[in-house]
């Protein structure tokens, strides 16, 4: 009876291993060609140096091996899940092992939707680009192929609607989707952080300010907002905004020659 006890252990013992084995190489392999897509598609990547951009391929692929991503009512392109990978590993290139805890799959919608989650044509108020999934859809985010592809289009416009929600998961990662990510961010610039929100947020209302409006609904939405404008136009954030550029900066771990500011 011990000996069978032992034999079992061993087995799921040898069984845990060779999947962790598996899933490790599978998270290493990268399509060759997904090189010139990442080029063609994702400014952000092709301001990286030649290790980084191979880096930054197997975040990519390491995302893939942990979340699942099913096209509703489309059938999944390979570019989807290219430009979707790489808008989880823009905002955390920074931290090498990083893995979205709080995400297990990613429901890739024709075009926006409503709060029901409708978005056929006839469907009314269908103004959601994406979102971070509560509920019964805890640990999901629908996104909207058609800003998917629209975020990539323009690489400097300060609007990437995928972005914006994988910068919601980093936010909620300490539990509260509240505008001040503690888990990157160091406690010493909480308070800072918080009062540059604060004055930000009011340059918004005031109609004082080039960061898109809906930053202007809370601190959470701001900090979405502003990493979006981060991410897609470093060197125009570091003119206008140096203050809040070096914030998200540090939060994020991205170094000037990263950014190419």
């Amino acid at each position: 009876m011990i000996f069978v006890g032992i034999a079992f252990v061993i087995l799921i013992g040898f069984a845990i291993f060779a999947l962790r084995k598996l899933k490790t190489k599978k998270a290493d392999k990268c399509p060759k060609h997904w090189h010139d897509l990442l080029l063609k598609h994702v400014d952000f990547y092709t301001n990286l140096s030649s290790k980084q951009q191979n880096q930054f391929q197997k975040r990519m692929m390491l995302f893939l091996s942990e979340v699942n991503i099913e096209g509703i009512q489309l059938e999944l392109q390979e570019l989807d899940s290219v430009l979707i990978a790489a808008s989880a590993v823009i905002p955390v290139f920074g931290f090498p092992e990083w893995h979205y805890t709080n995400l297990s799959g990613v429901l890739l919608y024709p075009d926006n939707f409503n709060s029901d989650y409708e978005f056929g044509s006839k469907k009314e108020n269908r103004i959601i680009a994406g979102m971070v999934g509560t509920g019964r859809l805890e640990k999901q985010m629908i996104l909207s192929k058609k800003a998917l592809y629209h975020g990539f289009s323009n690489a400097h416009d300060k609007s990437n609607t995928a972005i914006h929600e994988f910068v919601h998961l980093i936010d909620k990662m300490d539990g509260e989707t509240d505008g001040v990510p503690e888990y990157i961010m160091k406690h010493a610039y909480t308070i800072p952080w918080l009062k540059l929100i604060h004055k930000e947020i009011e340059a918004i209302h005031n109609n004082k300010s080039d960061i898109r409006s809906y930053g202007g609904t809370n601190q959470a939405e701001f900090f979405a907002v502003a990493s979006e404008y981060f991410f897609e136009n470093p060197k125009l954030m570091k003119r206008k905004h140096p203050e809040l550029f070096n914030m998200l900066q540090k939060s994020f771990q991205l170094t000037p020659n990263t950014l190419r500011t």
